[in-house]
């Protein structure tokens, strides 16, 4: 009985692809290995042919079907089959293994992003899937070849202690990374050392770098900043906002009194201040039902304070160093003589009145007094719109003389009208001489 003797099915699919004749095109057995004759007998080299079973092998440069390496201008892998390798495949490179990819047909993915199942990963020019800081350190590439997009937490690229993942050193940094996988990085413009980005709705500092920063940042200004170009960012890298006790910026330090102040962060996080150093009544903010005012250094004011409106001015009042709001109405205010006088602010504005309320004369808020040795005295009240003046008679007790005939300490008899509006001197109608302008209010602030 004969002997069957039994092929690999591979073998017998060459075989069955090239006749007995040795001279016929087709694949040959070279000794362990496999080749594919031309019609000329010759070895074909570099080239792809079929075998019976219509699957593609690689002919390498000697002419041998090519068996687990990179065929083709390195474009393709083929297997211990001489088969083309399809999808994930791990390789070694010396000593080193590494993970790549061929696309359907078995073209290799190189330097060149791959959705791979809805996850991108990179792969270098040599076909090898990246992890960790890739192109110029702008992604990130977690261990398992993916693609970070949105917070993530790492070791800076320059970091010496970098290595591919997350770590849990004290050096870790936050970054951010957009949809398509780039860290963002802020451009920054007009000598700004920071730059911000809104996400989710919130604002969020980062530097040069892409790292996300937290406390006092400039984001203008240059190299001579205000307030108004910082922000403050909280320890999770929110943007600060409504009140707010801390240190003011360093660069700034010079133009506070106290080591700590109190400021006022708007809904973008921008510091609430006046724009120069006149306070100005269009500044006034109104925050919880209270209004405040904020000098050019971002801090809430108090006291007595010169507030323009326009090219004029007069008194508000914010109360004291633990208040810094308007108050209203008839207030008792210790000057810095250290008596206490007698101010009126309207209560529609809470600005210093000038004019008469409750038969008593204000200027600028602050209640206008005839000298106590003159009984009686005439004031040249400026009028508010800048236009002229007006002139009261009022006593000693700030009352104003009205539709009288009072007499000084030196029998010089005044005549008003209704309002107290002087309309005769010693019965002469023509109203000369010069008259005393009343005194401005006990500024806390001067210019």
């Amino acid at each position: 009985m004969k002997k069957k003797i039994l092929l690999p099915l591979f073998a017998f699919g060459l075989i069955l692809s090239s006749p007995t004749n040795v001279y016929a095109e087709g694949w040959s057995k070279s000794g362990s290995d496999w080749i594919y004759l031309d019609k000329n007998n010759d070895k074909v080299t570099n080239e792809w042919r079929k075998g019976a079973d219509d699957k593609w092998r690689y002919l390498n440069e000697n002419g041998l079907m090519a068996k687990d390496s990179w065929v083709d201008n390195d474009e393709y892998y083929v297997d211990d089959q001489g088969l083309i390798t399809e999808g994930w495949r791990k390789l070694k490179d010396g000593n080193e293994y590494y993970w790549a990819y061929f696309q359907s047909g078995g073209k290799a993915v190189k330097g060149s992003w791959k959705n791979i199942n809805n996850k991108y990963y990179y792969f270098d020019d040599d076909g090898k899937m990246l992890t960790g800081w890739i192109l110029d350190n702008n992604y990130y590439i977690k261990s398992d070849g993916t693609m970070v997009t949105g917070w993530y937490k790492l070791l800076p690229p320059d970091s010496e202690e970098q290595k591919p993942g997350p770590n849990s050193g004290n050096k870790e940094k936050w970054f951010y990374f957009t949809n398509t996988g780039k860290k963002f990085k802020p451009v920054l413009n007009g000598g700004a050392k920071f730059g911000e980005k809104k996400i989710d709705g919130t604002r969020y500092a980062f530097n040069e770098k892409g790292e996300l920063v937290s406390g006092w940042m400039q984001l203008a200004g240059g190299s001579n900043p205000t307030i108004k170009n910082f922000k403050y960012m909280n320890e999770d890298g929110t943007v600060r906002t409504g009140w707010y006790s801390l240190e003011p910026p360093e660069a700034l330090a010079g133009n506070y009194n106290h080591l700590v102040e109190w400021f006022y962060f708007s809904s973008t996080g921008e510091p609430y201040a006046s724009k120069t150093e006149k306070l100005n009544v269009n500044d006034i903010v109104k925050i919880n039902g209270k209004q405040y005012l904020f000098d050019k250094n971002g801090t809430p004011v108090y006291g007595l304070q010169k507030v323009y409106q326009g090219n004029t001015y007069s008194a508000y009042y914010f109360g004291e160093s633990s208040q810094c709001y308007i108050i209203k109405g008839k207030q008792n205010i210790k000057e810095s003589s250290g008596k206490n006088e007698e101010y009126f602010f309207q209560v529609s504005t809470g600005k210093g009145l000038t004019g008469t309320k409750d038969s008593k004369l204000y200027y600028k808020g602050r209640l206008v007094r005839a000298n106590e040795s003159m009984k009686y005295q005439v004031f040249a009240v400026p009028n508010e719109d800048g236009n002229g003046v007006t002139y009261y008679v009022v006593n000693a007790s700030g009352k104003v003389a009205s539709n009288a005939k009072v007499k000084d300490a030196d029998k010089v008899e005044y005549k008003t009208n209704s309002s107290g509006v002087l309309t005769a001197i010693d019965g002469n109608t023509n109203i000369s001489g010069t008259f005393d302008t009343p005194q401005e209010p006990d500024w806390v602030n001067n210019d």
